[in-house]
């Protein structure tokens, strides 16, 4: 079923948010997200590409979290494409400054950023990208801004024993995003659960 424009609209505007987001993140170089941690860790340990291990931990979190009742979409392939171009064109736009003071700004500016981008593309209702699905798996019982919190965690784990580095902005994303993603998802009135009608708040 093709979702409608205004789901469509959310669901791009989300993925291109999103990927500034991230963006702002890896400019900032103080450590990456958990899942990209993990990606990173298992690329190093096997010698295979960040792209190729990247799409099949990919595809394995999201067949995970179908058995969970949470299904893929057409948002789960447009936020993998989306996100990943949006990524690589930002990063031409700017550059990581010299400055520590200037990358912690970055950082600190990449959360409200990658928390509106989650927010809204999740609240398209048109599936749920690798890393928030394997999330909202547990949501039951586990509320996604905690849920979120342990994926990431154990992505950022996980990759730091297989060889990965972590720093600041890794323990940020763990600790914060999850949270912040729940306030904006509120501030907006959407739903970050993948069922029902996007514009119903979540209750919880």
């Amino acid at each position: 079923m093709i979702p409608g424009p205004r789901r469509l609209v959310m669901l791009v505007l989300g993925c291109l948010v999103l990927g500034t987001g991230v963006a702002l993140l890896l400019a900032a170089d103080l450590g990456s997200d958990g899942y990209s941690t993990f990606i990173n860790g298992l690329s190093l340990t096997s010698g295979a590409a960040f792209w190729i291990v990247n799409l099949l931990v990919g595809v394995v979190l999201v067949a995970l979290a179908a058995l969970r009742k949470v299904y893929p979409g057409i948002g789960t392939v447009v936020q993998m494409v989306l996100v990943g171009v949006t990524v690589s064109v930002v990063l031409g736009l700017i550059e990581t400054p010299g400055d520590l003071v200037w990358r912690g700004v970055l950082l600190a500016a990449a959360f409200p950023v990658l928390a509106a981008g989650i927010a809204l593309y999740l609240g398209s209702h048109t599936g749920a990208g690798p890393t928030e699905a394997a999330a909202l798996a547990w949501d039951p019982p586990v509320p996604f801004k905690w849920s979120y919190s342990v994926v990431q965690g154990g992505g950022a784990l996980a990759g730091w024993l297989l060889g990965a580095t972590i720093g600041v902005g890794t323990l940020a994303v763990i600790v914060l995003l999850g949270p912040a993603v729940d306030l904006a998802a509120r501030w907006m009135r959407v739903d970050l659960r993948q069922s029902g009608d996007p514009s119903t708040p979540d209750p919880a």
